[in-house]
């Protein structure tokens, strides 16, 4: 009986050995694989905001349909000594070249938009690139500035867009403030929305043709101004060295190692 207590015990202990090794193996294999799985639906992302300890954040405008504001828009902005960004389509940059180089003149940024303005996501990889490339023929050849950030029309992108900018050396722009301007709300709306959401590092959404953005945007900057912000185009915004963007899209610097400026 002694004997085959101890037998059976050495079984029962390889046997938990064993089960140990089995439990180990499949935890290991199942980590694996959970790795792979977070890595395969990693999204590469656009930048929406950037990580700033000052209160800072950025102005934008696109520009595809409409010219009706854009010389009043100009002077709003000039009234307050502050530089934007205007994203425009290659179509909008030879329609209206006169209003491209008043921006251009008046020290803000103009930036890509697209050539034709269609979904990029429905584009091939060498469409992709003669959009943006042709919008910035036709931007440089106006301001002598080739642009280096752009913003997908509609706010259409995938992993394709993103990845494709960035091998021609181009940043990829969103916002994380909207404006709605487009919808037509009423001036003290914009306002608010605009006021009440911006945050460090905001990169805000407005368009130069929408019907109530020239009556809203003087009370927009005085209301950020009220709570500390200063104001810098977007390439003055981003980092341009080393950097990561959590799942929310924000831009934020590894340590030391990042510059900013586009």
């Amino acid at each position: 009986m002694r004997l085959f207590a101890v037998i059976s015990g050495k079984k029962l202990a390889l046997g938990a050995a064993v089960l140990a090794v089995i439990c180990v193996t499949a935890h290991a294999v199942w980590g694996a694989k959970d790795i792979l799985l977070a890595s395969a639906t990693k999204k590469d992302l656009p930048i929406y905001s950037v990580e700033r300890e000052e209160k800072i954040c950025s102005l934008t405008f696109d520009a595809a349909w409409g010219n009706e504001d854009t010389a009043q828009l100009i002077e709003i902005l000039g009234e307050h000594d502050i530089r934007a960004t205007f994203f425009v389509v290659g179509e909008w940059a030879e329609k209206y070249p006169e209003s491209v180089k008043q921006l251009a003149d008046a020290g803000h940024e103009v930036m890509n938009h697209s050539s034709t303005h269609p979904h990029m996501t429905e584009l091939s990889t060498d469409a992709m690139i003669e959009e943006v490339r042709s919008c910035n023929e036709k931007i440089e050849r106006i301001t002598g500035t080739c642009p280096t950030l752009f913003r997908p029309p509609y706010g259409d992108y995938n992993d394709a867009v993103v990845s494709t900018l960035r091998s021609i050396g181009m940043y990829t722009i969103q916002w994380d403030v909207d404006s709605l301007d487009w919808k037509d709300p009423a001036p003290e709306e914009i306002v608010r929305r605009v006021v009440d959401n911006a945050r460090s590092g905001s990169i805000i959404l407005f368009h130069n043709a929408a019907k109530n953005t020239p009556a809203a945007l003087p009370d927009v900057i005085d209301g950020l101004c009220e709570k500390g912000f200063s104001f810098a185009p977007v390439s003055e915004l981003i980092y341009t060295g080393s950097y990561t963007i959590d799942h929310t899209g924000r831009q934020i610097p590894d340590g030391e190692a990042a510059g900013s400026g586009a």
